[in-house]
């Protein structure tokens, strides 16, 4: 292949990557994919998946290249995921590009599924079709990196969260914690919220703050997206009064508790959203508690806790990013709260490393994210 090609084919499927964003917040647990149709070195169709159990980014590149009046016969596809040989909620994608006499696709990735990985591109190489693969691969695995997790591991990808001084405390030692940072990286967090499956809290925080957990990215009063509401809970100590339990939404919370609450407080909390139930005493199981999240579709989870809870799933491994927002201030004190508490690190050698650490700046708070490295 051509230099000039090569570049080509990286000028198209950047426009297919920018595509599969707008499906950010939208389309889970299925995967963000953005579809552009070339004919003559110019676009003709652009597509992108636009909600679950919708049609697919190709689909839509072909609707659109249809209703504009261009024909499809010997043009490329650009598709920032493997297009799909199997049929669920819609058809096979491979069969409506056969159809369409599409000479060339090129993918930036393949399906993470190892039930359909590699499938899609020998069925269409089969048909005599050029298929060219990872363009631009790893922008489109780091796009969907929720869902390829959430495929490989049956877990949903923990995002842990947490606005802080610089020296890391998130709230006074009175429990004042509103607001540490300004509105600029508040918008920034609502944002990130926005783009997850769920939320969780432990519940000293429901007691002392009574959040509603909801995305707002708007003016209104409604949220903007729907996520579960997950509140550890291991003594079914939360308020009948919490907002999280007298909303409108509350059907999308969860209060997960240990096997040994029982009682009327947890009866009350029954009556007005579902419980989880630990299978263990004292403690909630944080893997049980993941595994079953995945096992109903959660692909994304964001960790809002306090510090006991932020520090319980760095020390068992099971984060696997962190997005830190830090104020210029500086509040001081031993009894102030720590944004990590736990018993911490006994050595520098035992302390949760960070890679892929990026800095942005929003109004007058940074923002600090990076991937969490795990001790396996």
């Amino acid at each position: 292949m051509s230099n000039h090609q090569k570049e080509t084919d990286i000028r198209f499927m950047r426009r297919a990557l920018q595509l599969a964003k707008r499906g950010h917040g939208k389309v889970s647990p299925n995967p963000m994919v953005g579809a552009v149709l070339v004919r003559h070195h110019e676009i003709i169709g652009e597509g992108w998946h636009q909600k679950a159990g919708g049609p697919h980014a190709e689909i839509n590149a072909l609707e659109d290249a249809k209703k504009k009046g261009h024909a499809t016969h010997l043009s490329t596809l650009y598709v920032s995921l493997e297009p799909c040989s199997t049929t669920g909620r819609t058809p096979p994608c491979t069969d409506a590009i056969m159809r369409s006499s599409i000479q060339r696709v090129v993918i930036a990735c393949e399906d993470p599924n190892p039930a359909h990985a590699g499938k899609g591109v020998k069925i269409l190489e089969d048909k005599g079709i050029e298929v060219v693969t990872e363009v631009l691969r790893d922008k489109a695995r780091r796009l969907n990196r929720n869902f390829f997790h959430w495929i490989c591991q049956g877990l949903p990808r923990v995002t842990i969260k947490a606005a802080m001084t610089l020296d890391g405390k998130i709230a006074t030692s009175s429990g004042q914690s509103k607001w540490i940072t300004g509105p600029g990286a508040r918008k920034h967090a609502m944002k990130l919220r926005y783009g997850m499956d769920a939320m969780l809290v432990g519940i000293e925080t429901v007691i002392a703050d009574d959040p509603s957990l909801t995305v707002r990215l708007g003016s209104g009063t409604k949220p903007s997206k729907k996520c579960l509401r997950i509140v550890l809970d291991s003594k079914a100590r939360t308020p009948i009064n919490s907002r999280l339990l007298t909303d409108e939404w509350n059907d999308w919370t969860r209060i997960v508790v240990s096997k040994s609450a029982l009682g009327k407080r947890l009866d009350g909390i029954q009556a007005k959203a579902q419980v989880w139930v630990s299978p263990n005493e004292g403690r909630i199981d944080l893997e049980w508690l993941l595994d079953r999240m995945g096992k109903e579709g959660v692909t994304s989870l964001l960790v809002e806790g306090g510090g006991e809870v932020n520090a319980a799933f760095l020390q068992q491994n099971l984060a696997q990013e962190a997005v830190f927002y830090y104020a210029p201030k500086i509040l001081g004190g031993n009894h102030a709260r720590r944004g990590i508490a736990g018993s911490g690190a006994r050595s520098l050698e035992e302390a949760t490393r960070l890679t892929n650490t990026r800095w942005s700046k929003v109004g007058e708070d940074l923002v600090m994210k990076a991937e969490i490295m795990t001790s396996f």
